[in-house]
This record gives structure tokens, sequence and C-alpha cells, in this order.
């Protein structure tokens, strides 16, 4: 029997998002359309950009928006984000609880705190499905604050995150490693919990209209994408740069930063600080997946410059798929979870060594023969294992597998 046909299907899924709006979030809007095209009704709810209805259909999914807090900043403004997340996100689900109705409850982790949500509607019989994002616990305390966190607020977030893996019918995890604290930390019984890697949809990005607007320059492109948090490395990243211009003498590469975050302030700071400014371009937050394709294949050499810690050890990149989808030659730190999903189509710097991330990048820029092997064994990994077509199929089946238990 087809999965895409099942006689299951037809049930009703509320999926919730806090943290990003939809449909921005690739994991999201990925899942949502691949359970509604398989004939599940599915509706989200999410924060509003700038512009977006409070309702709308896309894809055969329906949205429900609330309006998005100011950015937080400190404990008093994170506690009243989420507060406000919280009850708005709240508000809405009683709508749809009482105008359509819903079966499934599937929460997209971050923050944890989805499982008072979620608790309260299963009460109701509703079967609640944990979409294991991030460590939480560990983004805060370790990549945030580098072990110099809040431990009170630290235990809370353990609390949290306990309850959810408690309380859900179904774990999704992102990976083997979240797999694995799913299994010792919440105790989460191995057949409860479904593996759905980040893969991209190569049929979205070969979609896109390219140009290679760089180009001009003349120079090696090497390019970071994504967001630029703390826990990021992109000032890693920056002090790279600074060894290839001061200690190797390069000039002849332009480093672009497509993305944003909360540490973009300190990183162009830390660029005029290192007197490396005229080497990198910060283009800011780029909402069009068609402009992201545009910088991507200007990209001669992708950068994930993560560090080493409890959080990005565990943590798989999804910027690392991104480059390997674009056929990008990869330069990362030795990280488990980078290693995993990059295998050959990336070059290792010891964790954390600046100096040798460098070279590694420097290496390539001298050797474009090297760089067409490591881009075909991105690429092929991505067609063969990791593109989301490949991982639909087992969000699909853990679904209908979840509506045959229960």
């Amino acid at each position: 029997m087809s999965i895409w046909n099942n006689e299951l299907n037809g049930k009703r899924i509320l999926m919730l998002l806090e943290n990003c709006a939809y449909p921005k979030d690739d994991r999201v809007r990925h899942e949502a359309k691949t359970l509604a095209a398989a004939g599940y009704q599915v509706s989200v709810i999410a924060p509003a950009s700038q512009g977006q209805p409070w309702r709308e259909a896309l894809d055969g999914v329906d949205i429900y928006r609330y309006p998005n807090p100011p950015s937080a900043n400190g404990l008093a403004g994170y506690l009243w984000e989420y507060g406000y997340s919280m009850a708005a996100i709240f508000v809405v689900s009683l709508f749809v609880f009482l105008s359509k109705n819903f079966d499934f409850i599937h929460t997209h982790q971050p923050p944890d705190t989805f499982a008072l949500i979620a608790g309260f509607y299963k009460l109701f019989g509703k079967r609640y499905v944990f979409d294991h994002h991030d460590l939480a616990p560990e983004l805060y305390f370790f990549a945030r604050f580098g072990g110099q966190g809040n431990r009170f607020l630290y235990r809370i977030l353990i609390w949290f995150e306990a309850l959810s893996f408690r309380l859900a019918n179904h774990v999704i995890t992102t990976n083997e490693s979240y797999k694995e604290i799913a299994m010792s930390r919440g105790r989460v019984l191995e057949k409860r919990i479904t593996v759905v890697r980040n893969g991209p949809d190569v049929r979205e990005m070969q979609s896109s209209h390219v140009e290679k607007a760089l180009r001009d320059s003349g120079k090696t492109i090497i390019g970071y994408v994504g967001v630029t948090g703390v826990q990021d490395g992109v000032d890693n990243l920056m002090r790279a740069i600074r060894y290839l211009v001061c200690d190797m003498g390069r000039s002849d590469f332009l480093c672009v930063i497509v993305g944003s975050g909360s540490a973009m302030p300190a990183l162009k700071t830390l660029a005029n600080k290192l007197e490396i400014s005229s080497y990198v371009l910060f283009t800011g937050w780029i909402n069009s997946q068609e402009e992201v394709a545009k910088y991507l294949n200007t990209m001669d050499i992708c950068v994930a410059p993560e560090p080493s810690d409890p959080y990005n050890r565990r943590s798989t990149a999804a910027k690392v798929m991104e480059y390997m989808a674009f056929g990008k030659p990869i330069v990362s730190f030795d990280l488990p979870e980078h290693r995993f999903t990059a295998q050959q189509a990336a070059v290792y710097a010891r964790p954390d060594d600046e100096m040798d991330f460098a070279q590694k990048i420097a290496m390539l820029m001298d050797n474009p023969e090297q760089c067409k092997i490591l881009s075909k064994a991105g690429y092929d990994r991505i067609e063969t294992e990791l593109a989301w077509p490949h991982q639909a199929r087992k969000l699909v089946e853990a679904y209908n597998d979840i509506t045959l238990r229960f």
C-alpha cells in the first residue's frame, strides 16, 4: 500500500511554530507540505512577518498567524517574548480546535514550553508529536554562554525538555545524536522515535533563477549562509580571515556572509577591529530563496565555522546540506554531526583552531581539482540519501504508524 494514498489519511494535524515565520522555516514548510500531499489536513500556527495576513492557505496548508512580539533582550525580555507567544499560540489553537478540530498536535521546538499546550490537548484525546529541532539546554548554557549560564534556568530547560519527551506519543528528531538524547535523557523508547533530517528540497533550489552577480571581482568567493548567532561561530570565521590576510598574505578572495542574527553587530565590530572589513561583505538577512540561491551560486568555497561544544557537536547544521545541494566544497571544523553529514564533501579543520581553518581554506583556493571532487561527493550524497524526498517518506510512515497505534 502506498504511503501517499493510505486509507488512514484525512486526519487533521495542527503544527505549532514560535521561533520563525511560516513558510520561511524550511523544515516546517517541507513537513507541512509533505503531510498535506499525503492526504492529511494540515494547519500551522506561527508568528507573522511584516505584511503577512493573519490567515491564508498555501500549498494545501492552512496558516494562522499571530502578531510577533518585539525581539527580546535579557532574561526579562525572553520571559516576556515566550510568555506572550505561548499565550497567543494557545488562543489561536483554541480557535482552530473549536472551529475545525484536529487529531494531532505537532510542536516544532524550540521552545519546549509547547509541552504545556500539548498536555492540555492530550486531555481531549489528541496525539502529541514532538519535533525536536534543538537541544535547548545546551544551546542556552554552552553555546550562548560558554558554560557560564544561569544554572537554575538550565535546570528549568532540562525539566521542560523532559516533560516534552514524557508527554509525546511520538518524537521526531533531526539526527542520531538527538535520538540518543531522547532515549537516554528523555527515556523514550526507540520505537517511538523517527529520525527525519533537514534534507534540502533540490527541486526548490533548482527552480531559482540565478545570476553570477559577484563574478566580476575575479576573486575566490568564500561563503557563509545562515543565522549569525553567538552559537554559530562566525567570529571564528572572522579570525580565520585575519590569518588568511595577515599571516598568509592572501588578498585574492572575498568572504560573503549571507544572513543575520543576534551576533551581527559584534561581528561587524570585530571585522573592523581585525582590519578585514574590505575582505568581508555582510549582505544582511535575505528572505527570497531565489536571492539566496544567487549568492550560493557565486560562492567557490563554503564554510561551517561552528565551535566545538556540547550543542554543536550533536547538532546538524542545515547550511552544510544546503552547500552540498549546490555542489560547493566545504571547510568545516571537525564536529561529529558535521562530519556525518558532509562526509567526503568537506575538509575538516581541528576544532576551534582558526589558523588550521584558514589553512584549509587556502588549500582549496589553490586546488580547484580537489574542489571538484568535494563538490561531486556532496551533491551525490544529497541526491541519493539526504534530499527531502528521502526524509518525506520517513515522516509520512511515522504518521501512518502513529495513527495505527492510537
